[in-house]
């Protein structure tokens, strides 16, 4: 697995609000060194709605070397900010299918089981890391042998003040 050059395509909804639901907060710095230390993520495209009001966001995770991938978002009547990234991730994941030598799929949404089936199948897909062993889509279990739970690394990408 050496000098490979590997993506990661993060559904940062799933992520943060997985992660949160366990009583912690992802320090978005440490989670992307440690993609490139343990999976020579060269990489991570990061799908997050655009809110105007989250620009200093925005220009950290930049910082910290991720690449973001904006989907406009809609105010819902209770006024909840909507802004699925399915089709983006996917695309983004196809479009730079010929650029990467594996792919890091950071999700526990079933909606991408199409996505890292096919990954799987031409030996692209390094793993899939699942923010909560908890709760995920069971569509995902076919590809257990592939998964990586954050459960356990509250240690080591957990935000400490």
């Amino acid at each position: 697995m050496q000098n490979m050059s590997n993506y990661a395509f993060i559904d940062s909804q799933n992520l943060n609000l997985s992660i949160r639901n366990q009583g912690w907060k992802l320090d978005f710095k440490r989670f992307r060194i440690y993609l490139k230390d343990k999976y020579q993520v060269e990489k991570a495209f990061l799908f997050i709605g655009y809110v105007p009001e989250n620009q200093n966001l925005y220009l950290n995770l930049q910082k910290d070397g991720f690449i973001l991938v904006f989907k406009p978002t809609l105010v819902l009547k209770d006024k909840k900010i909507k802004g699925n990234v399915d089709a983006e991730l996917v695309l983004h994941t196809m479009i730079e299918y010929p650029s990467y030598d594996q792919a890091v799929i950071v999700t526990g949404d079933g909606d991408f089981f199409c996505l890292v089936d096919y990954l799987a199948k031409y030996k692209k897909l390094r793993c899939v890391m699942v923010p909560d062993q908890k709760a995920y889509s069971s569509l995902l279990k076919k590809h257990i042998s592939s998964i990586i739970f954050m459960n356990n690394l509250r240690e080591k990408l957990g935000f400490s003040k």
